[in-house]
Protein backbone atom coordinates (compact mmCIF):
# COMPACT_ATOMS: atom_id res chain seq x y z
CA UNK A 1 0.00 0.00 0.00
CA UNK A 2 0.98 3.74 -0.81
CA UNK A 3 1.65 5.90 2.48
CA UNK A 4 -1.57 7.79 1.09
CA UNK A 5 -3.57 4.79 1.20
CA UNK A 6 -2.17 3.40 4.76
CA UNK A 7 -3.14 6.81 6.11
CA UNK A 8 -6.48 7.01 4.64
CA UNK A 9 -7.77 3.66 5.92
CA UNK A 10 -6.08 4.40 9.27
CA UNK A 11 -7.99 7.37 9.66
CA UNK A 12 -11.05 5.66 8.51
CA UNK A 13 -10.16 2.41 11.12
CA UNK A 14 -9.45 5.32 13.92
CA UNK A 15 -12.97 7.09 12.99
CA UNK A 16 -14.56 2.95 13.00
CA UNK A 17 -13.18 2.45 16.46
CA UNK A 18 -14.39 5.98 18.23
CA UNK A 19 -18.06 5.00 16.71
CA UNK A 20 -17.53 1.57 18.14
CA UNK A 21 -16.63 2.54 22.05
CA UNK A 22 -18.83 5.79 22.32
CA UNK A 23 -21.31 4.38 24.34
CA UNK A 24 -19.58 0.94 25.62
CA UNK A 25 -18.91 0.63 29.43
CA UNK A 26 -15.69 1.65 30.31
CA UNK A 27 -13.25 -1.92 30.57
CA UNK A 28 -14.75 -2.34 27.16
CA UNK A 29 -13.32 0.99 25.82
CA UNK A 30 -10.29 1.31 27.95
CA UNK A 31 -9.75 -2.65 26.44
CA UNK A 32 -10.93 -1.54 22.55
CA UNK A 33 -8.93 1.58 22.55
CA UNK A 34 -5.64 -0.29 23.96
CA UNK A 35 -6.18 -3.03 21.32
CA UNK A 36 -6.38 -0.82 18.00
CA UNK A 37 -3.09 1.20 19.26
CA UNK A 38 -1.38 -2.27 19.51
CA UNK A 39 -2.35 -3.60 16.51
CA UNK A 40 -0.55 -0.96 14.64
CA UNK A 41 3.41 -1.31 13.51
CA UNK A 42 6.16 -0.75 16.47
CA UNK A 43 9.36 1.50 16.08
CA UNK A 44 11.83 1.51 19.40
CA UNK A 45 11.76 5.51 18.74
CA UNK A 46 9.80 8.33 17.94
CA UNK A 47 8.66 11.02 19.87
CA UNK A 48 10.43 11.91 23.32
CA UNK A 49 9.07 13.85 26.26
CA UNK A 50 11.61 16.67 26.11
CA UNK A 51 10.73 17.80 22.32
CA UNK A 52 6.41 17.56 23.83
CA UNK A 53 6.09 20.90 22.12
CA UNK A 54 6.68 19.73 18.41
CA UNK A 55 4.50 16.07 19.26
CA UNK A 56 2.44 15.79 16.36
CA UNK A 57 -1.59 16.52 16.16
CA UNK A 58 -3.63 13.56 16.36
CA UNK A 59 -4.03 13.24 12.05
CA UNK A 60 -0.32 13.63 11.83
CA UNK A 61 0.34 10.56 14.60
CA UNK A 62 -1.62 8.29 12.11
CA UNK A 63 0.01 9.04 8.89
CA UNK A 64 3.29 7.89 11.08
CA UNK A 65 4.50 4.31 9.71
CA UNK A 66 5.20 2.91 12.94
CA UNK A 67 4.51 3.61 16.92
CA UNK A 68 7.54 4.12 19.38
CA UNK A 69 5.54 3.82 23.40
CA UNK A 70 5.49 7.30 23.66
CA UNK A 71 3.63 7.47 20.07
CA UNK A 72 1.46 5.00 21.13
CA UNK A 73 0.45 6.21 24.01
CA UNK A 74 -0.44 9.76 22.74
CA UNK A 75 -2.55 8.17 20.19
CA UNK A 76 -4.09 6.52 22.68
CA UNK A 77 -4.71 10.00 24.57
CA UNK A 78 -6.05 11.54 21.75
CA UNK A 79 -8.24 8.88 20.89
CA UNK A 80 -9.57 9.20 24.68
CA UNK A 81 -9.96 13.00 24.08
CA UNK A 82 -11.89 13.25 20.57
CA UNK A 83 -14.53 10.78 22.52
CA UNK A 84 -15.11 13.54 25.38
CA UNK A 85 -16.65 10.88 27.50
CA UNK A 86 -17.15 11.92 31.05
CA UNK A 87 -15.84 8.98 32.51
CA UNK A 88 -12.25 9.05 31.00
CA UNK A 89 -11.82 12.71 31.89
CA UNK A 90 -9.65 11.44 34.42
CA UNK A 91 -7.04 10.35 32.58
CA UNK A 92 -3.34 11.20 32.03
CA UNK A 93 -0.46 10.06 30.62
CA UNK A 94 2.53 8.95 32.56
CA UNK A 95 6.44 8.06 31.73
CA UNK A 96 7.89 6.67 34.08
CA UNK A 97 11.10 4.15 34.36
CA UNK A 98 10.45 2.16 31.39
CA UNK A 99 6.73 2.94 30.08
CA UNK A 100 4.80 5.64 28.70
CA UNK A 101 1.28 4.57 30.00
CA UNK A 102 -1.95 6.15 29.74
CA UNK A 103 -3.87 5.83 33.32
CA UNK A 104 -7.77 6.16 33.23
CA UNK A 105 -10.36 5.99 35.97
CA UNK A 106 -8.24 6.57 39.24
CA UNK A 107 -5.53 4.87 38.09
CA UNK A 108 -8.00 1.45 37.53
CA UNK A 109 -7.27 1.06 33.73
CA UNK A 110 -3.73 1.19 32.21
CA UNK A 111 -3.40 1.31 28.76
CA UNK A 112 -0.15 1.08 26.81
CA UNK A 113 1.64 -1.21 29.34
CA UNK A 114 -0.24 -4.77 27.33
CA UNK A 115 -2.07 -5.35 24.31
CA UNK A 116 -3.84 -7.94 26.21
CA UNK A 117 -4.20 -6.37 30.10
CA UNK A 118 -5.80 -3.49 31.09
CA UNK A 119 -6.20 -3.65 34.78
CA UNK A 120 -4.52 -2.25 37.31
CA UNK A 121 -3.12 -5.51 39.60
CA UNK A 122 0.41 -5.35 40.18
CA UNK A 123 2.09 -2.10 39.07
CA UNK A 124 2.98 0.00 41.46
CA UNK A 125 3.14 3.37 39.84
CA UNK A 126 3.46 5.97 41.99
CA UNK A 127 6.91 5.39 42.94
CA UNK A 128 8.23 5.90 39.73
CA UNK A 129 6.68 8.53 37.83
CA UNK A 130 8.99 10.99 35.95
CA UNK A 131 6.53 13.21 34.30
CA UNK A 132 2.91 13.66 33.34
CA UNK A 133 0.11 15.07 30.67
CA UNK A 134 -3.32 15.18 31.62
CA UNK A 135 -5.34 14.90 29.31
CA UNK A 136 -6.98 18.43 29.74
CA UNK A 137 -3.96 20.03 28.65
CA UNK A 138 -3.57 17.91 25.99
CA UNK A 139 -6.98 19.19 24.61
CA UNK A 140 -5.18 22.63 24.85
CA UNK A 141 -2.76 21.49 22.53
CA UNK A 142 -4.77 20.09 19.90
CA UNK A 143 -8.03 22.37 19.86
Amino acid sequence: MKPLEIFETRLRDWADLRSRVANLPLDQTCDSINRWWFQLPWCPYRLHWDDQATWPDPWLLLEEPAFCDLARGLGIMYTIAMLDRPDLQSCFLLEDKTHNLVLVHAEKYILNYSADNILNTSLDISKNKKRKLTLAELKTQIR
